[in-house]
């Protein structure tokens, strides 16, 4: 499965400025792997760096845009899902501008409207962080 950036909105409902992932390259049941280039106008950048908080939102959208399109396969409307916390979390180093930056999250665990992840954001096969995240998805869900 691989989406390109034009289809990457209707996965996520994020909208930009916020969104902080191009294109879905892989999901499945257990995991998804996302791409993102380091923009210049992106609104994480500091001192030509991508700050903390931006890849700690492109985890969370990394699951969202892997939850989004399922649902989309499925044919049901895609829920949405909100951190609820974030732990041991590690920054190793920022990407730079024009930097391709890889997503890859696996799910350890999920019961009933929570599911908790794991995820790794990699550039130039170099670590620049990981964490886990846990993440609640609404009952409500959004329609496209």
């Amino acid at each position: 499965m691989k989406a390109h950036k034009p289809d990457i909105l209707q996965f996520i409902p994020q909208r930009s400025p916020f969104v902080m992932v191009d294109q879905l390259l892989h999901t499945d049941e257990h995991s998804a792997r996302s791409i993102f280039q380091v923009r210049p106008e992106n609104i994480f950048i500091e001192d030509g760096e991508l700050a903390e908080p931006a890849l700690i939102e492109n985890i969370a959208q990394t699951a969202a845009a892997r939850i989004g399109y399922i649902c989309q396969q499925e044919k049901r409307p895609v829920p949405p899902g909100y951190i609820g916390a974030v732990q041991n979390l590690e920054i190793m180093a920022l990407p730079k501008i024009n930097d391709k930056i890889e997503t890859e999250i696996s799910i350890k665990n999920q019961i009933f409207d929570v599911t908790i992840i794991s995820g790794t954001v990699q550039c130039k096969g170099i670590i620049m962080a990981r964490c886990d995240m846990k993440i609640f998805i609404s009952n409500h869900p959004k329609n496209l």
